[in-house]
């Protein structure tokens, strides 16, 4: 069980609450961003005051130690998904590991007629890349139907699957309803039609465990400033086989053997012929404190934990009567829902000034309006680290709402 009040105390950010309107703030929008702990502040901390060198750059012993935290980063991560060190790509995020599998395989092997197989609520990181890759190969996406809930089921992926099916690639969590992808099986079905899987695990990777082997998934994105780590810092997995066939996406200095003046040019092995130029550093030994981090409390604690906050919330706004939910069931922490009679954006302007950060609009989901029937929600996503009493302050809030104007000026 994790032990709520001693978890807060390791977050700065929570130890201290910011003034937001003048209340404290209760912080909702854990699927945008993460607090950090004080462990992954004080490892990059170390690193710019410490141990500031850069990395395969120098015959010194800075640059070795450097080395060796950059390789021991790529271990942990490895561990922490259960892959190989070999097969942890590190990268700016899920974004710029989504957009490497993309430019990097898909452009290489896609041709006209290929299908690349998506969903109507994906994320626009797994979407605008593949509209590219589409334009410049000729090929064509194709979306698979969403259930009544809005879950993307394996029957309906089977049914969706065809000859030309090349490239599958989904969120492993919805970043607006919050529904967890039969990934495995999906897999099964992806690969049994002779095409590549990719996972979106943006919202997934900091909240439940993953193992890549027994899930087979080809490639998995995921990034380290939604899982307590610093941003700018993100992981790509891959199968080895699979990464020695990619292309670079970006060339540069550190991931070359050697280049001449005929243009020849030959690259490293992977992971490191993917990670030109200098990485970030201070990014790369957050990650790994980040990592160390959560399994010190337990991915499984934290995925128990955030369902029962996610059901506490439920409970309580459905009690309201004045929300519309349309995730009550999700599996994740978060909860995506509607003030009846309150547009998105004036609800989280209220809620906001009652010291409440949720997130409103689309979330980044811009073409799942079809399905959901409105044009915005608001979003309260939650952590390990969330409290009852911040939900309380949601759920007070929401009891207001319908009269948000008398409340919001008067």
């Amino acid at each position: 069980m994790i032990d709520l009040k001693k978890v807060r105390a390791d977050f700065p950010m929570l130890r201290k609450l910011p003034k937001m309107q003048g209340y404290d703030l209760a912080w909702l929008d854990n699927s945008s961003t993460t607090f950090k702990p004080d462990s992954v502040i004080a490892a990059m901390n170390r690193y710019y005051t410490e141990e500031t060198a850069n990395s395969h750059r120098g015959d010194y012993d800075l640059c070795y130690q450097m080395d060796q935290e950059v390789l021991a980063s790529r271990k942990a991560v490895a561990n922490f998904i259960h892959a190989e060190t070999k097969e942890i790509v590190f990268t700016s995020g899920a974004t710029g590991s989504l957009n490497l599998v993309a430019f990097g395989y898909a452009l290489k092997y896609l041709k006209k007629g290929d299908e690349i197989l998506l969903s109507e609520a994906e994320h626009a990181s797994n979407v605008l890349p593949w509209f590219k890759i589409a334009e410049m190969t000729g090929a064509t996406i194709k979306y698979v139907a969403l259930n009544e809930d809005g879950r993307i089921t394996p029957e309906a992926v089977e049914e969706a699957m065809n000859e030309h099916t090349k490239f599958v690639s989904f969120a492993h969590v919805g970043n607006v309803l919050g529904y967890l992808l039969d990934a495995k099986k999906i897999a099964g079905i992806v690969h049994s039609h002779g095409a590549i899987f990719c996972l979106d695990g943006a919202q997934s990777a900091p909240h439940t465990k993953i193992d890549v082997k027994e899930l087979d998934v080809d490639f998995l994105a995921f990034s380290g400033h939604k899982m307590v780590g610093p941003t700018g810092i993100g992981v790509l997995y891959g199968k080895f086989e699979l990464l020695e066939k990619m292309d670079t996406f970006m060339t540069g200095g550190g991931m070359n053997v050697k280049f001449d003046l005929d243009g020849s040019e030959s690259f490293l092995e992977p992971p490191l012929r993917f990670e030109a130029g200098t990485q970030n550093l201070a990014g790369i030994i957050g990650l790994h404190a980040a990592v160390d981090y959560l399994q010190s409390i337990g991915m499984d604690e934290i995925a128990k934990r955030e369902r029962e906050l996610k059901a506490y919330a439920v409970k309580k706004l459905l009690e309201t009567g004045n929300v519309e939910i349309y995730n009550p069931d999700s599996e994740s922490g978060i909860v995506t829902f509607n003030i009846k009679g309150v547009f998105a954006q004036d609800a989280a302007t209220y809620l906001n000034s009652l010291g409440i950060a949720c997130r409103s609009g689309n979330h980044c989901a811009k073409m799942l309006y079809h399905k959901l029937k409105t044009p915005a929600t608001v979003r309260a996503s939650f952590y390990f680290y969330t409290s009852e009493d911040e939900i309380d302050r949601l759920v007070e809030a929401v009891k207001k709402g319908g009269n948000y104007l008398d409340a919001y000026f008067n």
